[in-house]
């Protein structure tokens, strides 16, 4: 059992760390650079060459079953939930087989409005302390889960 986290951009990494230390899970934070290393044994800073989906392919090349993945990168995930591995975004969502298809067609259907809207301004709401919470909460169940398989 590992945690894999989609690091570049990850809100959470400092919360992976502390829950997947308590649970002494091997973590892999995979990024294109600009983060800095843990000194936490059980956690490994992977630093992928630059170029578009390189550290996504890294990640989906090695979770699987009994793994865990953090990531916000809708077809990250997807390929993720392919290998049978456990998929986490930031707040918490878990992307699973029931779910990863309505969310890849809603993500795919919000990029052809923004892109139909060159205008528009802004996204999403912030990141909020109930976020944060929920990830906690939904991590330490999907690495009990996992421990159970």
């Amino acid at each position: 059992m590992s945690i894999y986290v989609d690091a570049d951009a990850c809100p959470v990494k400092a919360e992976v760390e502390r829950v997947g230390t308590r649970h002494k899970v091997q973590m892999f934070v995979v990024s294109n650079g600009g983060i800095r290393p843990s000194q936490n044994p059980l956690v490994q800073t992977i630093v992928v060459p630059d170029g578009p989906d390189v550290a996504d392919m890294w990640i989906a090349d090695r979770a699987g079953p009994g793994d865990v993945v953090i990531t916000g990168d809708i077809p990250l995930a997807a390929r993720c939930v392919e290998n049978g591995a456990q998929v986490l975004k930031h707040n918490g969502e878990p992307l699973t087989q029931a779910n990863i298809g309505n969310v890849l067609a809603t993500r795919d259907l919000m990029a052809d409005m923004r892109a139909a809207d060159p205008f528009r301004q802004g996204g999403g709401r912030a990141f909020s302390k109930a976020d944060r919470s929920r990830f906690l909460d939904a991590l330490e169940r999907s690495l009990r889960k996992a421990a159970q398989s």
